[in-house]
């Protein structure tokens, strides 16, 4: 007898998973609900033909219902929603959009795809036509024609995530003028507050109007503030705060911050987040963790065992901390469907867990990120320590080589590497994933010590910065160097009570340096040691690490108290230009 598989919802988890299963079981009887009229598409990917970068709209098209059915035989069922799931009948109710009829279906397994839903600012009736988000193909071309109707010159993007940021570079590549208001006061809550400060300086070096700490009240439309005005006689709530964006836009919409200051504008994107859709979840008493997303185990099963659940409504494992919470990823959740679709069909798989790897374009920066940040590090009492590699992409002899910044996370007393965020030009990314494999892997430092990485000077350098980064840290744990860091710099003595040397050539000293330091380059070190007050604290600098390193270890095989500083003179001169160092 064959199987009746049901699932709910297409995109990424229900797609691949439905696929799946027909290529694990051609005889199961698989039906696909989705509620919108596309099936499969790529929602990363909207921002992206918002701005023209992804020229045509059917590059978007992952699989089409005729597509789905032609090769898989899959019933696929658009425009109809499913209402509730019945697990003692085994059965869901659904309704037909197109004319509000309702009918059921019973299942052998259900598998429930349903994602999540956009968390939307407190919006006013009359403003709603104005405010978008970009979820869906339909949110997509709602955003393209109101801006071609309305000839809009200035867009508030609200949100500093994934989708807020690819949606304001996007809008710049559009021509537009772009404000992007965050919450808190960083973008990018996955990075550490210094790392997205360099995302903070390439948003504002490309023309973004950045404003943190900027919680809003309402949307509204312009012309509702002027009839409040009226009606209150107070004839300030909408002009003595006005930010001065307002020049650039129409002024139709009306933004009114927290502190009561007000930015107009032609059209608002919401992008604050999303929360895990669990509506049929809770229909079918389903439990769910303690962010809300359905709870589910290994084999991607719910409480319910005929129940699966996979993508963004669900909770999983961290395999880092091992904590259960919502890793709205896309590749986790094709990783979920392809393990539900398994044990569907009589395969026993197992999914062991995400660590919420994942990469971002912002203008010519690519930002990636792996395991833990510092900020979860402390949240969840982890032993761990960090270092800062600043590094070139390729072998700095060939043309062009670009600066990459590593910050690695591990824990102290085993070197298991932790977490790591990349940010750079060019080849983040790659140093990203060979990383985020060796956590995967449960690897430590000496690991990365062993990767043989692949090497030509046009693409890395013979100690590839993931070497390097592991014969740091073994050097931190064997304790034959100490490490400061670029915070602890501007409260360094500078009475003389402690010695501060630049290690780096004296043409990049006369370049510039950090205050209170004096120029002793670590190959003159040895001659100029009784320049050097023994019993003093030392603290070395140089460019990146590696000469301020050389020095620490001569100075402290010779009985001086030295250490280093972490990323050396080019992670502080980044910091500073980011405005992080005060």
């Amino acid at each position: 007898m064959s199987k009746r598989v049901l699932i709910v919802g297409g995109v990424a988890g229900g797609a691949t998973a439905a696929a799946r299963i027909r290529r694990l079981d051609e005889s199961a009887e698989i039906i696909m609900f989705e509620r919108g009229v596309h099936v499969s598409f790529a929602n990363c990917g909207l921002p992206y033909h918002v701005g023209g970068v992804i020229a045509q709209r059917q590059e978007l098209l992952m699989q089409t219902v005729d597509g789905l059915y032609d090769r898989y035989r899959i019933d696929v069922r658009i425009r109809q929603e499913v209402l509730s799931v019945d697990p003692i009948k085994k059965e869901i109710t659904i309704k037909r959009l197109k004319d509000e009829s309702t009918y059921q279906e019973s299942y052998d397994a259900l598998l429930l795809a349903p994602g999540a839903y956009p968390i939307m600012p407190n919006i006013s009736v009359a403003a709603k036509d104005s405010v978008f988000t970009l979820h869906t193909m339909e949110d997509m071309d709602g955003v393209i024609k109101y801006i071609k109707q309305r000839e809009a010159k200035h867009a508030v993007v609200i949100g500093g995530g994934f989708i807020g940021l690819e949606t304001a570079e996007n809008l710049i590549h559009k021509g537009m003028k772009v404000s992007l208001l965050q919450r808190s006061g960083q973008v990018m809550p996955q990075l550490d507050p210094e790392m997205a400060g360099l995302v903070h300086k390439e948003l504002r070096d490309n023309g973004i109007n950045l404003l943190l700490n900027t919680p809003i009240d309402k949307v509204c439309m312009a012309d509702e503030l002027e009839e409040s005005d009226k009606n209150t006689d107070s004839g300030d709530a909408s002009s003595g705060g006005l930010s001065d964006v307002s020049s650039d836009a129409s002024g139709d919409v009306a933004i009114v911050l927290s502190n009561g200051e007000v930015i107009r504008t032609d059209l608002v994107i919401a992008a604050t987040g999303v929360r895990p859709l669990v509506t049929l979840a809770k229909s079918a008493d389903l439990s769910l963790g303690e962010s809300g997303g359905v709870l589910v185990n290994g084999r991607m099963q719910t409480s319910d065992s005929s129940i699966y659940a996979v993508g963004d409504s669900v909770e999983v494992k961290n395999i880092v901390t091992g904590k259960i919470h919502p890793i709205p990823l896309a590749g986790p959740a094709n990783r979920q469907a392809r393990i539900a679709a398994d044990n569907i069909c009589g395969i026993d798989s197992e999914y062991k867990g995400a660590q919420g790897s994942s990469v971002i374009k912002v203008f010519s920066l690519t930002v990636a990120s792996t395991g833990v940040n510092e900020k979860t590090a402390v949240k969840e009492g982890l032993d761990y320590e960090k270092i800062f590699l600043p590094a070139f992409s390729h072998a700095v002899y060939y043309p062009n080589p670009e600066v990459l910044l590593l910050k690695v996370l591990y824990e102290k007393t085993t070197g298991r590497i932790l977490g790591a965020t990349v940010i750079g030009k060019e080849g983040a990314d790659k140093r990203c994933d060979v990383i985020a494999a060796t956590i995967r892997m449960g690897g430590t430092a000496w690991d990365l010590q062993e990767l043989e990485l692949c090497y030509a000077p046009p693409y890395s350098s013979a100690k590839d910065p993931v070497n390097v980064a592991g014969y740091m840290i073994e050097d931190l744990i064997e304790g034959r160097v100490e490490q400061i860091f670029w915070y602890d710099v501007p409260s360094l003595p500078r009475d003389g009570s402690v010695t501060l040397i630049d290690t780096r050539g004296f043409d990049a000293f006369r370049k510039g340096s950090v205050e209170g330091f004096i120029n002793i380059p670590v190959d003159f070190m040895r001659d100029q040691l009784d320049e050097i007050e023994k019993n003093k604290p030392i603290y070395l600098l140089c460019q990146t690490g590696l000469r301020s390193y050389v020095g620490a270890r001569l100075l402290t095989q010779l009985g001086y108290n030295a250490k280093h500083i972490a990323g050396g003179h080019t992670l502080y001169k980044m910091l500073e230009e980011a405005g992080v160092v005060e």
